[in-house]
């Protein structure tokens, strides 16, 4: 462990972190000094001169050396033996003329005005005509760090210098945010923050009439700049120039931290408030391991159904064809006669993935031991291969590795993954990584926003990965730049996975791939020998039948390098559902229970529940909230299919298919109303903490399940509280022993891999037929991307009832050969029509594989169509970059 350093600061000794600077050093002891341009994790800046101190140096002599002027303590490192002040009168005289400065250009009659706590809308200076620097009317009162700085310095009520408007227009054009140039200090945090921190670079200084303010880097819109609307430069933002445009004018009354129901990488949020006990802001919690202070779109602006008025408040029965409000005795009597006749495997438990622990364990508790069925899962669960080959290969049902080490992996692997949307923070520490040197590989038939930072971007033909992957090995074992120590002391059955390599010729792979030689090799290469290499795979365009194949190909590779065990370096799956890792983890699960103990027979999951329907295997159905994925074809239509069932009992925030179709209707809490805990992908175990009151009757639904069971005469289903629920989890599931529920208080607990036994290869096969189910109508693949920008096409934003709106015209690439076939040239109008779905756009003739097609979108048309949906929760409406069978015709 590097020793600490030790300086002096206002007379007082402090450690301080080697290579930190002083105002760091300060903050982390506890002390103060002003300033409004540094921001932690952040690179120095020091332009608003605000946190200037004097410093000496210790000399070799034993004196001590003055450092020139004043310094900013954001740009000066500490020192071994160094002195500083902080707050002399000369200092203190100085950082009064930098902040008159300040505020000369910024609206300040209310920050160093004495009866600032007794003003309200109707105060006489509000009213008066002439009075145009008010900070009242600002969004940011009582959150401006300009106020802050300026009462901590006690300015006094007068300054020499006069208020300058600078009449600049409000930018209120594009979605979820405002920005007022007029109250801008130029600090620069909400450039840096977007260009160091999230290395997207769409706003930046500019330029006008002789004055630096904030722009966007390219266009006029952050549509066409490449902003993915994390919401990073609000949240650090010191003034009200760029604010949340819903609820901006509310203030918080109370703050709770919580973690995101939106995907799993398990970001801390702090929800912000009310009076009226509504949420509304969101903010990342800066100090959370899981996230350090990044949130994505979602998370940022996706929190508001929380606030529906539209929310189910009451239990419903169905009666004559007609759900009818029905008291909680009723509606727990009613639903307990009814289960009693569907025990014995016609019952099927579908769970929600924003379920917490206590909720899904009790799910699959209640289908095991009341129903005595196996017949259960939970609503993300689409590629149950992603997790399987990791228990055999590796030992473990989970990641091997945590988020943020990827910061330091020497080469990232990326394959088939929409990460910047599906699992946007993770994408943070990759970017980071890639801008210090990293190399990183992206492979994907769909052109992702990681392929624009990607070393290589490999194109293989759908479903070709497996041979790929096998293509990679087998160069790393034809080069010697296997780790053949860990390979052969570490791992079982390496003998056998390199008899099965001969295959794997490499002129064959590219044939079968469609990959060059050179590509593949190149691939391996950079793989293989850096420092330290992380896998990271959805297998959002592999078949569910190949899966399993490339999941143990990424494992051999890993294995086959040695990137298990060493620093930064790992396996990453990547799911969907905000506490899929979790739900597994207590069994929420069709093969295995609690700890991932193996059941005697298994259940029925997510992608056979709508056949055993059809088959009358299953009768009654048990679904927690609604899904996107049930609208997808590989849950075999299941809002249909559900009309077949003889029983559905569905738990809900808001009416949907689900709700239509189910004989009685439960209230459920929203995450904002839960007490419970959340797992990440990076098997980190959180708390999610109820931040607003119940609406209406809601209830958990442990505590629901719980009250079922025992009106059907189970009586080990006694809890108070979700803490009951918890310890009988570490019970359960013995990685989670060590998580006491007092640990959870203080976040970043993660639970162990539990494995005594070597790792494990796995032989491979290459598969040089790849069947891709011939369709007469849809004889084409369409591979749909999208990225934040694309510098070499004018985006086309133009102005629609006062809202920025794209309108460009997409490119269709194509094959040049399936062109030909269709009479199709460079340019000519096209439109891809596949089932409800129509693309229309422009040909572009181009190296595509034969029988593919693509298109690239902007994420500005992804936001645009979010922030206008009217659906309850517009974020689980996102249009996803699915594979799907397509036809071509000239228009």
């Amino acid at each position: 462990m590097t020793e600490k350093v030790k300086l002096t600061i206002d007379g007082t000794e402090v450690q301080a972190d080697p290579g930190s600077m002083i105002i760091q050093a300060a903050m982390d002891n506890g002390m103060y000094i002003p300033y409004l341009c540094y921001y932690p994790g952040m690179k120095p800046f020091g332009a608003c001169r605000m946190c200037v101190v004097k410093a000496e140096a210790p000399t070799p002599d034993g004196s001590y050396r003055p450092l020139p002027g004043s310094p900013a303590s954001c740009t000066t490192p500490v020192s071994e033996g160094m002195k500083v002040e902080t707050n002399t009168d000369e200092l203190v005289s100085l950082r009064k003329g930098i902040m008159e400065l300040l505020i000369s250009e910024h609206p300040h009659g209310c920050l160093n005005c004495h009866r600032i706590d007794l003003c309200g809308p109707t105060d006489v200076c509000l009213r008066h005509v002439t009075v145009n620097d008010r900070c009242v009317t600002c969004p940011k009162n009582e959150r401006c760090e300009l106020k802050d700085t300026v009462r901590y310095m006690e300015m006094e009520l007068t300054t020499p210098l006069t208020y300058n408007n600078r009449h600049l227009p409000l930018d209120v054009k594009d979605p979820y945010w405002d920005m007022d140039m007029n109250l801008c200090i130029v600090c620069s945090r909400c450039v840096r923050a977007c260009d160091e921190v999230r290395v997207d670079r769409a706003i930046t200084l500019k330029d006008r009439s002789g004055r630096s303010i904030i722009g966007t880097s390219r266009g006029t819109s952050l549509l066409e700049s490449g902003c993915e609307f994390c919401g990073a430069c609000i949240d650090v933002c010191p003034t009200g120039a760029i604010v949340e445009r819903d609820y901006k004018w509310d203030k918080a009354v109370e703050s709770v931290t919580t973690t995101c129901p939106h995907c799993p990488v398990g970001c801390q949020l702090n929800l912000d408030v009310n009076k009226r006990g509504k949420i509304i802001r969101s903010i990342p919690d800066r100090e959370a391991d899981a996230n350090h202070g990044m949130a994505c779109f979602k998370g940022k602006f996706g929190i508001d159904f929380v606030n529906s008025r539209k929310r189910i408040n009451t239990p419903m029965i169905r009666k004559d064809g007609v759900l009818e409000p029905a008291t909680w005795p009723e509606a727990l009597d009613y639903t307990a006669k009814k289960l009693v006749n569907y025990r014995d495997g016609e019952y099927a438990m579908i769970a929600s993935d924003r379920g917490t622990n206590e909720d899904n364990f009790m799910a699959q508790k209640f289908t095991r031991q009341v129903m005595n069925s196996q017949n259960v899962d939970i609503s993300s669960n689409t590629k149950p291969q992603l997790l399987s080959p990791l228990k055999e290969m590796v030992g473990a049902y989970a990641a091997t590795s945590q988020t943020w080490d990827l910061l330091e992996s020497k080469c990232i692997l990326v394959v088939s993954s929409n990460i910047t949307e599906d699992q946007n923070v993770l994408s943070v520490p990759i970017k980071q990584a890639v801008s210090k040197g990293s190399k990183l590989i992206v492979i994907d038939q769909r052109e992702t926003e990681l392929t624009r930072y990607a070393d290589l971007w490999i194109r293989p033909k759908l479903n070709s990965e497996p041979a790929l992957i096998g293509g990679f090995i087998r160069t790393i074992v034809d080069e010697s730049l296997e780790d053949h120590s860990f390979a052969i002391d570490q791992c079982d059955d390496y003998a056998e996975l390199r008899n099965s390599l001969w295959a794997f010729d490499l002129i064959k792979v590219a044939e079968v791939t469609g990959v060059p030689e050179a590509s593949i090799r190149d691939a391996a290469r950079l793989f293989a020998e850096a420092e330290s290499s992380s896998t990271l795979y959805a297998l959002d365009t592999v078949s569910h039948d190949l899966r399993i194949d490339c999941v143990k190909s990424l494992i051999n590779l890993s294995l086959i390098t040695g990137q298990i065990e060493k620093e930064s370096s790992g396996i990453y799956p990547l799911f969907e559902g905000a506490n899929e890792q979790g739900s597994k983890d207590v069994g929420c699960a069709p093969f295995h229970g609690p700890g991932y103990e193996p059941d005697n027979l298994s259940g029925i999951g997510l992608l056979g529940i709508a056949e055993a329907i059809t088959l009358g295997r299953v009768k009654a159905v048990h679904i927690i909230e609604d899904s996107p994925n049930f609208d997808k074809n590989e849950t075999g239509n299941f809002y249909s299919t559900l009309a077949q069932s003889e029983f559905v009992v569905a738990h809900s925030t808001f009416e949907n298919k689900i709700t239509n179709r189910a004989n009685v209707v439960f209230p459920s809490k929203t995450f904002a109303e839960k007490s419970g805990t959340y797992t990440s992908l990076e098997k980190r175990v959180q708390k999610v903490s109820p931040a607003i009151g119940t609406s209406g009757e809601a209830d958990d639904e442990w505590r629901i399940l719980s009250q079922i069971a025992n009106r059907m005469g189970f009586q080990d289903f006694q809890y108070s509280n979700d803490s009951d629920v918890f310890k009988e989890i570490c019970v359960a599931v013995p990685f989670y022993r060590s998580l006491g529920r007092d640990r959870l208080e203080k976040p970043g607990n993660t639970w162990e891999v539990e494995n005594d036994r070597k790792y494990k290869f796995s032989p491979v096969t290459l598969n040089s037929d790849i069947d891709m189910l011939e369709d007469e109508n849809f004889p084409l693949i369409f591979a749909p991307g999208r990225v934040l920008q694309e510098p070499t096409r004018d985006p086309e934003v133009d102005i629609v009832n006062e809202m920025h709106t794209i309108t460009r015209t997409e490119i269709i690439e194509m094959n040049s050969a399936d062109a030909e076939a269709l009479e199709i040239l460079n340019g000519d109008n096209v439109k891809v029509v596949g089932e409800n779905f129509e693309l229309v756009g422009t040909a572009h003739l181009n190296g595509l594989h034969s029988g593919m097609v693509a298109s690239t979108s902007l994420f500005g048309s992804l936001i645009e169509e979010v922030s206008k949906n009217a659906a309850d929760d517009p974020m689980r409406k996102i249009d996803t970059l699915e594979i799907r069978r397509v036809r071509i015709e000239k228009i």
